[in-house]
């Protein structure tokens, strides 16, 4: 059974989805210039601005399902010194960043939670919504899917005849991305969520290292 959140979880969950897709398309382009690629630079794609980058049926899933996509970041890979690992690269700046970004709001809200230093409710469930969209962005993005980032950070480690396959086959993976929204809440609770629990677990860990 699909759970619509309410109206107003959905728009508590905006800034925070402006923000996640913000920094996560910024971090493609970033990594991308730092590696000689400057045309996400010349597209105006490095930036904390979320106009640029954002895909509507992705922020429409982020707001309902906590999980979705943005507008993709065009980078030219033939600039990379190493076109392979630098397109692996790149794919992985995205959801690391995602990751950073939670958190560092798990830590807003842990010392929130400590000190009681934010008494507005709904200012604190526009942070957890943050911190949520955030991780769920990153993992849904690590997927093994064509075009999501999960796919291209094999790059990496695959041989260079994973990189014609993945080319070949690319049109097959969008199929089954738009498989996985329209059977969106089986991926929320078989795939996604599991994989959540490591993720938060390891956040909490990094969180009890703070005083």
């Amino acid at each position: 059974m699909m759970i619509v959140p309410s109206i107003i979880t959905m728009l508590l969950r905006i800034p925070g989805l402006l923000f996640a897709i913000s920094v996560h398309e910024s971090a493609h382009g970033f990594v991308a210039y730092l590696q000689g690629d400057d045309l996400p630079k010349r597209q105006g794609r490095i930036t904390l601005n979320p106009l640029p980058h954002i895909d509507l049926f992705g922020a429409i899933a982020l707001i309902l399902f906590g999980f979705g996509w943005a507008k993709p970041v065009v980078t030219d890979p033939t600039k990379y010194k190493n076109p392979k690992i630098g397109m692996g690269l790149t794919a992985l700046a995205g959801p690391a960043a995602n990751i950073l970004s939670a958190i560092v709001f798990a830590v807003v809200l842990k010392y929130a939670d400590k000190y009681n230093i934010i008494a507005n409710k709904y200012f604190l469930i526009m942070i957890q919504q943050a911190y949520l969209i955030n991780v769920y962005l990153a993992i849904f993005n690590l997927l093994p899917i064509p075009p999501l980032d999960g796919s291209k950070i094999l790059f990496i480690f695959a041989p260079n005849r994973y990189v014609e396959f993945y080319y070949r086959y690319e049109v097959v993976g969008q199929i089954i991305l738009i498989a996985c929204i329209l059977f969106a809440p089986y991926l929320l609770s078989y795939v996604l969520q599991p994989i959540a629990h490591v993720i938060f677990a390891l956040i909490e860990f990094i969180l009890s290292l703070f005083p």
